[in-house]
């Protein structure tokens, strides 16, 4: 404000500074510019004032007459019902007949002038941002827009663009910009920007550029901003047709076209006559003298031929520039100089020649007419009537000789029913949307205006005007409630006039070009601005329109009348009559634009198709896991085929025919020395297997039709064997192999012959077998308990027969296996077989299999005892020998994949009999033998015989006993789940095998004090349910207080991000209406692109590795949950993708609204990509899809995400991690298309990177400590090849390589690749020399690491391929020692973190470190001892070197669960047999107890509350299998229900 200030002050500094800036703003871009004498007029309209620099330059805001009058006084626009709707008033004020003559004989050209001089002055048609509307809604029924009486019809109608300064307060209330000079300058021709006049010049000649046709310019094209609306008549579009003018709006009839023309023309006319006058003068030279003249022409005619023929009045004579004076265009001028016109505009225009001679004009569709309909040529492309200069002139002269309609209220139709229509309507009311435009810019009421103005305000309706049709008068004041005081100033001014503008309106407009003229300092008649010389200022004042047509058009002057914008009597060619509609072609209807039309399905599709971008990826990973799972199989069945092949050789391929209703399949036949045949697969597995005895019959049936090919082979007591030979020949050889082995076994062989048909009928299938089987073991188990026989199963009515034939049956070898779940060989088969098999004729009847099962599932343990030996007394003597023993034992250890080598077995053996007392015997009797099992009656009491059966009805009667099967965890008759187990003493509680829990546990067998306990949980279970559930809520807490108070601040975070977009977007956001148009969208996009950003940001701390390891160190892992990164790290990417997938719905419901919603909006919205140039079209969906930045990266992250999610999932990264690696790595694709994505955002600022700095500089840095160690390479020591697909590496410690027992590492083998580096743990203890790792062979990687290192070319470890390491890395596992009390449970390869973790104990304890840790308890869970055996030989180390009892270990073998009762019974008793004598397992040869079956956690945790009583908080570890760990999670939470110790657990899958 002081400079203003200063400025205002000095006079003379303001002159001085406007003609500086003048020269270095010269817009001559300097060519030739020190030869021009004067100061060159800015286009732009500044620093015309030198004292206010922004009158009149383009974009300043209008300058009102009146106050302004808004419905708020501030910027709301007045509608209904404070006045009338605005149709309703242009049909009442303004409908009328046309055909009336101007009562001044005013020309058409006269009218047309004016609006192209209101074109230079000012133009507020752009719309303002943020959109507001103003819409005009159509009456019901109104017969133009309303045809089908609908009653919704709505015309848009936007408001204009206003001072973002204004519209504040009362004082200060919204005034609309002027987007065009408010000079007298020329804009309208040479364009109101430097940019603009640019682009019209031609640079050549000093001449506007002219396309193929020197008499038109160039077309219409970027970057011009020429207004480029579709044709309402035809439809078309672009700017094809278009010409490139001063005036955005230049194009919208022929008839302003031809003004632009003519002044075109003119310009081009005079810039050649300047170069031929002075050839020495440059392109720059010639524009601006031409420049000079024609705007001093233009003002010349405007001010002093055209005012006076439009006012009947003369302006004032020109005295001075009056630099105080303020020339801005007031809203009032517009309004009355615009509505004046629209009441003169004809229906048609006339062409004529210069020999007077009137032309006809083509019409689409309609043929011919005396003139061009105006309502047909808004906006119109290549009209065929104005092709050429010539009919341009044609044009011209037939505006100049036409006279305009009568200057009254009356619009003709062609305006105020078929004017452009905006948005998706072709037409519109010209006169409702004028009003409305007056209602935008707050204009005074009439009365108001008068007042202001000084003039007469007239006292009742009838006063306006005594020539208006009292009709007219009448239904317009029945509209405004016959209030005089609420008539508008548009209205108003129409009815006032007749024939000449009304007082009010030349008032307005005089006033105006007054202020025009005396505040321009360029006017060509102000002599000190050194423009023009007196002589030719005089020169100019002698010019007309006249003149500029005549040497424009080269026409005789007597063919035009001296003024042109007035006809007169006696004028050269008088127009043939005043036209009216009834002479030219009917206005063409309007019609509306679907903007979604055609685009639904597309639309839909492409959301479908966004939809399965994630079943893609799933198949897409399922192919990849396909192929990976293949990959893994052939490694394994590598070295196996040759046997197979071997097996094989000797076969004859067929294909066997399992039944009418199913596929044929290649099998191989093999005939076998010992009177076996048996059947392979293409993989050369054993599908059936049929012994053959003599004197048994075989009967062959062969087919004797169709190619006879096929072979029924009948075996009695089997399901028949149906093959399909190639060939009758193959068939044939078969035959004879069978033929001989038949002879050469004693074997009867039958043949005959049937047709194919018939043999399949004959055929008995595996099918028909198995139903027979089924009917077999209903009724087999409905004799052995007992069962009603209604209960074995629903027969048929008729199935007597096939009782019969069931219950004749008799079970193969096989068959009986199957039923056992065993197989045909083994040895337990073979003998209870043969002690079944009474008559030994190969197969149990229903007889000899019932009576072996009625001892097992009746019988007392005696017969039990009994059976078994008899089965095994081998030579049946009634002695069982040591040998016969030793078989007996080896039968049931094949359950276990003979996990007891022979010299163990016999030793087992030797100490049964020593224990029993007969070491000196070598034979037993059956006395003997029970003698041995008297401590395992109740065992045998419940063992049984587990037989599968034929369907399911077998299992539903056999269900009701399986509870009583032997379980080898001890049970109590009173046992259940440990929270309901309130009344058992704790000497009742279950114990975990032989000994007692509490005496393996260092413990007396002393019983606390059972009243504590009792009351204890008495007090628990006298809760009221709501009391229990608080309970549990409250241990929830505690033992997840960590996890869920970060988990709520990061979910705050997150939702505070998502409020604050969502709130600033909806309510605070710089106006650009994108709220309005979309507020559901926008709030959903913007709010979780924030929460999105951040999440997709911060998950990198998650895997920061070396940054989670050291500060789990520190203070603050008491109060973030350091181990559970891994979990937050999924958490997180599941929210990010529900908010991403949020984001995307979002957006699909921004593109569908963006897609049907007018230009003009989406300009307002997104400046920087669109310009409302008026072609109404929005852009189609695709484009928002697929032809943006933000569109095009929002499609390919929602694919990416789509592929890293689906490959991360645990079903695809336990098949494929190489798969779930890779794609894991397209993280850096996925934060650079986040980046572009954000960077490019249409609608706000980039913000991305207010999330991402931070964390991704940790992340970088996190990466750059890991690539320090990475790249070193590290020689292996040794390696071992181990059971189970174990290998064994150990390697050299790095140099300052620290690590805890518990920590884990990533290796990368640079025999198979230096970028793939997978996650192990360490199996070596803290203070071991080397380090070593377990590997096991589950994956193609670990397969193949597995072959690397296993034929090592030398002895020497440099031999060894070398591994890349990095690590290590903390998981919550090395947390056990700050647990007074910790349980380890390990399953399968998940022991790894154990075995080390129990090696740094037993050191740490025998060199008398001081630990918090007392006690641990190591639960190993595996299908075999032996298959970690290595583990073994390290427990076996913890049990010597553990002094102090810190250890307990329990081994829970799986494998033995519920296959086969009779035998896991017996080596349940062998094994409690080795722990009481030997104190070590039969299986694994150590003090650990070892169970078989599952380990029961729920009732272990709770005798540990029992056991350590004192301890409040016991850490539970485990790591395996999912199953596993849930079960381990589950017991937890469920014990920590109860009040006392708490366990936390903490766990980690592989």
């Amino acid at each position: 404000m002081d400079r203003v200030n200063m400025l205002r002050a000095r006079p003379e500094v303001l002159v001085l500074l406007g003609i500086l800036l003048s020269l270095l703003l010269d817009p001559t871009g300097g060519q030739d510019s020190f030869s021009l004498t004067w100061e060159v007029q800015r286009y732009d309209g500044w620093f015309n004032n030198l004292r206010h620099h922004e009158r009149g330059a383009a974009g300043s805001r209008l300058q009102r007459l009146v106050p302004a009058n808004y419905a708020d006084g501030v910027y709301q626009a007045l509608e209904e019902p404070l006045l009338p709707n605005p149709r309703r008033l242009s049909n009442a004020a303004t409908r009328g007949s046309s055909g009336r003559p101007s009562g001044r004989n005013r020309t058409v050209l006269g009218l047309f002038f004016g609006y192209h001089v209101l074109s230079d002055l000012v133009s507020v048609e752009k719309s303002g941002c943020p959109a507001e509307f103003l819409n005009i809604h159509i009456p019901p029924g109104d017969p133009v827009f309303d045809r089908d009486q609908s009653g919704d019809v709505v015309l848009p109608f936007q408001r204009s663009r206003w001072d973002p300064e204004t519209g504040q307060s009362p004082s200060n209330p919204r005034d609309l910009t002027n987007e065009v000079t408010g000079w007298l300058d020329g804009s309208a021709i040479y364009g109101s920007s430097h940019s603009w006049s640019d682009e019209l010049r031609s640079f050549s000649g000093g001449e506007l550029a002219s396309g193929p046709d020197p008499a038109f310019p160039r077309a219409a094209q970027a970057p011009l901003l020429m207004w480029t609306p579709p044709d309402p008549t035809t439809g078309r579009r672009g700017p094809r047709g278009l010409y490139a003018f001063g005036a955005e709006r230049g194009n919208r009839e022929p008839f302003l076209q031809a003004l632009g023309l003519l002044w075109f023309r003119y310009h081009n006319l005079w810039a050649q006559k300047l170069a031929s006058r002075y050839p020495l003068w440059g392109d720059e030279e010639l524009f601006q003298h031409a420049r000079k003249r024609v705007i001093a022409t233009y003002q010349n005619i405007a001010m002093y031929e055209w005012l006076p023929s439009f006012l009947q009045q003369t302006p004032p004579n020109y005295t001075e520039y009056r630099p105080f004076l303020d020339p801005s265009i007031s809203p009032e001028f517009l309004a009355a100089s615009e509505q004046f016109f629209s009441t003169m505009v004809p229906p048609g225009v006339y062409m004529r020649n210069a020999s007077c001679h009137f032309q006809m004009v083509l019409n689409e569709g309609f043929g011919s007419s005396p003139a061009l309909r105006v309502c047909n040529s808004y906006w119109i492309r290549e009209n065929p009537n104005l092709n050429s200069s010539q009919a341009v002139n044609q044009l011209l002269l037939g505006m100049a000789s036409q006279i305009s309609e009568l200057e009254d209220s009356t619009v003709v139709e062609d305006l105020r029913d078929y004017w452009p229509g905006p948005g998706k309507f072709s037409r519109t009311d010209y006169v409702a949307s004028s009003i409305q435009r007056g209602r935008d810019m707050g204009l005074p009421s009439y009365s108001q205006a008068l007042q202001a103005l000084g003039l007469k305000i007239p006292r009742n309706w009838s006063d306006l005007n005594p020539k208006v049709d009292p009709q007219v008068l009448e239904a317009t004041a029945a509209l405004y409630n016959q209030d005089l005081s609420r008539l508008e100033l548009l209205p108003g001014g129409l009815l006032e006039s007749h024939g000449d503008p009304g007082p009010l309106f030349s008032t307005i407009v005089l006033d105006q070009f007054v202020r025009l003229r005396d505040g321009d300092r360029y006017w060509f008649e102000n002599s000190r601005n050194g423009l023009f010389s007196p002589e030719e200022i005089a020169e100019i004042r002698s010019t007309t329109l006249r003149d500029v047509l005549v040497a424009v058009t080269s026409v005789d002057p007597d063919t035009l009348q001296p003024n042109v914008f007035i006809w007169q009597n006696g004028a050269p060619c008088p127009q043939p009559q005043q036209l009216t509609t009834e002479d030219l072609p009917p206005c063409v209807p309007m019609t509306e634009i679907h903007y979604f039309e055609g685009s639904g399905p597309g639309f839909g599709i492409t959301i479908v198709a966004l939809c399965c971008l994630p079943l893609v990826s799933l198949l897409i990973s399922g192919v990849v896991a396909y192929f990976r799972g293949r990959e893994r199989k052939k490694l394994q069945r590598k070295g196996k085929e040759s046997v197979k092949k071997e097996a094989a050789s000797d076969g004859l391929s067929a294909m066997e025919w399992p039944g009418p209703r199913e596929r044929g399949y290649p099998v191989t036949i093999q005939l076998l020395p010992d009177r076996r045949l048996q059947v392979v697969d293409r993989r050369l597995s054993v599908l059936r297997t049929i012994q053959l005895q003599p004197p048994q019959q075989v009967n062959l049936i062969l087919s004797s039709n169709r190619g006879c090919r096929a072979l029924l082979l009948k075996i009695p007591k089997e399901y028949d064997l149906v093959l399909l030979f190639n060939s009758q020949e193959e068939r044939g050889a078969f035959v004879q192999h069978l033929r001989g082995f038949c002879e050469n076994w004693s074997l009867g062989l039958e043949v005959a012959e049937m047709s194919e048909y018939e043999l399949f009928r004959k055929a008995v299938t595996k099918e028909q077998r198995e139903r027979i089987l089924e009917v077999f073991f209903r009724h087999l188990f409905a004799q052995v308990l007992d069962i009603n026989q209604v209960d074995a199963g629903t027969l048929l009515l008729d199935s007597s027969q096939k009782v019969r034939e069931a219950l004749t049956c008799e079970l193969s070898r096989a068959e009986f296996a199957e039923s056992l779940g065993l197989k045909p060989q083994d040895m337990f088969v073979e003998s209870m077989f043969s002690l079944a098999d009474k008559d030994g004729n190969g197969y149990l009847s229903f007889r000899e299999f019932l009576d072996v099962l009625v001892v097992f599932m009746k019988g007392s343990p005696e017969d039990k005892s009994r059976l078994m030996f008899t089965m095994y007394d081998i030579d049946g003597n009634g002695f069982l020998s040591k040998d016969e023993f030793f078989t007996m034992m080896r039968s049931f250890i094949e359950i276990s994949n003979n996990c007891l080598t022979k010299t163990q077995l016999a030793e087992v053996v030797e100490s049964m009999f020593r224990e029993s007392g007969f070491q000196d015997k070598q034979e037993l009797t059956w006395e003997d033998f029970h003698f041995m099992l008297r401590d395992h009656d109740s065992e045998l009491r419940r063992t049984q015989l587990c037989v599968r059966g034929g369907g399911g009805g077998v299992g539903d009667i056999f269900k009701p006993n399986i509870s009583a099967r032997v379980s080898f965890i001890a049970r109590t008759s009173e046992e259940r789940s440990c929270p309901q187990r309130v009344g058992l003493s704790a000497s009742k509680a279950p114990e975990l095998g032989g000994p007692g829990l509490k005496k393996r546990f260092g413990k007396k067998a002393g019983v606390p004090p059972p009243r504590l306990y009792t009351e204890a949980l008495q007090e628990k279970m006298q809760r009221g349910f709501l009391a229990q559930k608080l309970q549990q809520y409250k241990r929830f807490v505690e033992n997840y207080r960590r996890h869920i108070v970060c988990v709520a601040v990061f979910s705050a975070i997150c939702a505070g991000l998502f409020v604050e977009r969502a709130y600033y977007y909806a309510f605070a956001s710089p106006p650009s209406g994108i709220a309005q148009t979309t507020f559901v969208g926008i709030i959903l996009s913007r709010g979780t692109a924030a929460s999105v950003s951040f999440m997709f940001s911060y998950i990198l701390l998650t895997m920061c590795r070396n940054l989670i390891t050291f500060l789990r160190e520190t203070f603050l892992n008491r109060y973030v949950p350091f181990d559970a990164a891994v979990d937050f790290h999924r958490w997180i990417a599941m929210a990010a993708v529900v908010l991403a997938i949020l984001h995307s719905a979002g957006h699909v419901v921004n593109v569908y609204i963006f897609s049907v919603s007018p230009l003009s909006l989406l300009a307002c919205i997104f400046p920087s990509v669109f310009v409302n140039d008026g072609s109404k079209l929005p852009q189609k969906f695709y484009w928002w899809f697929f032809q943006t930045v933000p569109g095009m990266t929002g499609v390919l992250l929602l694919l990416v995400l789509a592929i890293m999610y689906v490959f991360a999932s645990r079903h695809f990264r336990r098949r494929s991690f190489r798969g779930f690696w890779l794609t894991h790595h397209l993280y850096i694709l996925l934060y650079v298309l986040l980046i572009i994505h954000g960077s490019f955002a249409l609608i706000q600022l980039p913000r991305f990177h207010i999330y991402f700095l931070v964390p991704a500089l940790i992340y970088m840095g996190d990466k750059l400590v890991s690539l320090s160690r990475k790249k070193v390479e590290i020689g292996v020591v040794k390696a071992q090849l181990l059971p189970s697909g174990v290998t064994h590496l150990e390697f050299q410690r790095p140099q300052g390589f620290e690590y805890k027992s518990g920590q884990w590492v990533r290796i990368a083998c640079l025999a198979l690749g230096t970028n793939e580096y997978h996650p192990f743990t360490l199996t070596s203890a803290p203070h071991e020399e080397t380090l070593s790792l377990h590997i096991r062979a589950v994956g193609p990687w670990t397969t193949r690491l597995r072959e690397t290192y296993s034929l090592p070319t030398g002895d020497s470890s440099a031999k060894y391929p070398k591994l890349y390491l990095d690590g290590p890395f903390g998981e919550g596992h090395q947390e056990w020692h700050k647990f007074e009390v910790s349980v380890l449970v390990g399953g399968g390869i998940g022991v790894t973190p154990f075995a080390s973790i129990l090696k740094d104990l037993v050191f740490k304890s025998s060199l008398g470190s001081q630990m918090l840790c007392k006690k641990i308890y190591f639960i190993w869970v595996t299908r075999t001892q032996r298959q970690f055996e290595w583990l073994a030989d390290i427990i076996r180390e913890v049990e010597e070197n553990d002094r102090q009892d810190l250890v307990s270990v329990h081994i829970y073998i799986t494998q033995l669960a519920e296959k086969f009762d009779l035998r896991t019974t017996m080596l349940y008793i062998c094994e409690r047999h080795f722990q009481k004598v030997l104190n070590r397992s039969l299986f694994t040869g150590l003090r650990s107890i070892t169970h078989f079956g599952r380990p029961p956690f729920e009732r272990f945790f709770c005798s540990l509350q029992e056991v350590h009583p004192k301890v409040r908080k016991i850490g539970v570890f485990s790591c395996g299998p999912p199953g596993m760990t849930k079960n381990v999670e589950k017991a937890c939470q469920l014990i920590n229900q109860q009040d006392q110790a708490h366990f936390v657990h903490h766990y980690e899958n592989f």
